[in-house]
């Protein structure tokens, strides 16, 4: 899989900032008959590279379906700062022990409760080809003027929408 980095493009610095903080991405997957998949994991941080990081367990569904169709798509949402963000990309599974003695965090035994060394713990990595972002004012204030603009105008508030190619 590429390599590259991918918070090296326009825009792409102002995406990772938005998703560092969101504790929960949707993870959609292909099945083996097309139809998508979504399910909430657990978001770490990005790594340098830019790729994003998620703890599974080996033998599970999702795996399966990323060893078939390995395109991606994630889905951040962080309501209280009005911050959505949308990350395609390519999926591998990645066993390497070191990688996950590195990422390892004890809170994560809440769904390996044998622990790190547990056979069936293993590793997602997503290489971002592309993402999109929506950023909207968060104060209280500005969606009260934004709602009585939109009522009196007809004109709804500003969001920036950005495109980013992260490949």
């Amino acid at each position: 899989m590429h390599q590259g980095n991918h918070r090296d493009h326009e825009g792409a610095k102002k995406l990772f900032d938005m998703i560092k903080d969101v504790k929960i991405a949707m993870m959609t997957t292909v099945d083996s008959d097309g139809t998508l998949n979504s399910r909430p994991m657990w978001n770490h941080d990005a790594d340098e590279n830019g790729d994003l990081w998620f703890f599974t367990k080996l033998h599970a569904p999702k795996t399966a379906e990323i060893s078939r169709d390995n395109q991606i798509n994630l889905a951040y949402s962080d309501p209280s700062s009005q911050n959505y963000v949308s990350v395609a990309g390519k999926a591998e599974i990645v066993r390497d022990r070191s990688i996950i003695d590195a990422k390892w965090q004890e809170s994560l035994k809440t769904w390996f409760p044998k622990g790190k060394d547990d056979p069936e713990v293993a590793l997602i990595r997503v290489h971002p080809e592309k993402g999109e972002y929506w950023d909207s004012p968060n104060s209280t204030m500005v969606h009260v003027y934004g709602y009585v603009k939109a009522a009196l105008t007809g004109e709804s508030p500003k969001t920036e929408v950005k495109k980013v190619d992260l490949a």
